[in-house]
């Protein structure tokens, strides 16, 4: 006799009305944490309830409501950040194309020199709640677009191809403002966890 399937357990389903009492500050720091702007952050988080109430009826209950709202809310920074892109459109500066440059050499073949290694190894520090406060001030310090190219790319695991039609740039020069947001990382990190260390 086939065993039969036990359902999953639901999680109970927190009403919409509550939802900004129980979710709004949760939802409005990582908006913030994301997108650095208090306005883009306030209509991010509208966004997504307003999303959340359409979309409730898809809701299956398997996980908690909160961590629900937080996947719509991941779409809404995503539109927050490609609007800001299109109202503030960035060109590339002279050292970009150094570093375009250095991009071509290294994946023709030709050497480069390698970068510093790190100082400490950040992924000791992953279930470290104090390191992803220093970290949060250092990624908020990290200058756009090599920031919002991170948060994208890095933070909310876009592909390559996603992130590049946000930004409106070519793959090559995605890879620019990564490794521009990675050595700015690399050195607020190294100078402000030693503090905390």
């Amino acid at each position: 006799m086939p065993k039969k399937e036990t359902p999953a357990t639901k999680v109970p389903v927190t009403p919409p009305d509550q939802w900004v009492d129980k979710y709004g500050d949760y939802l409005y720091g990582f908006a913030m944490s994301r997108l650095r702007n208090p306005e883009s952050a306030q209509d991010c988080v509208q966004d997504t309830l307003l999303a959340g109430i359409k979309a409730l009826n898809r809701f299956d209950g398997s996980r908690d409501i909160k961590f629900w709202l937080r996947g719509i809310m991941r779409n809404k920074i995503v539109d927050q950040i490609r609007r800001s892109i299109k109202e503030n459109k960035v060109d590339i500066e002279a050292e970009d194309e150094a570093l375009l440059e250095s991009f071509w050499f290294k994946y023709s073949g030709i050497a480069t020199t390698n970068p510093d290694p790190w100082q400490f190894n950040p992924r000791k520090y992953y279930d470290n709640g104090e390191f992803w406060k220093v970290f949060q001030t250092c990624i908020d310090e990290v200058k756009e677009p090599a920031r919002q190219a991170f948060v994208l790319r890095v933070l909310e695991d876009q592909t390559t191809d996603e992130v590049c039609k946000v930004l409106d740039v070519t793959p090559n020069y995605l890879w620019v403002l990564l490794h521009r947001a990675r050595q700015q990382l690399k050195v607020t990190l190294e100078s402000r966890w030693k503090e905390s260390d």
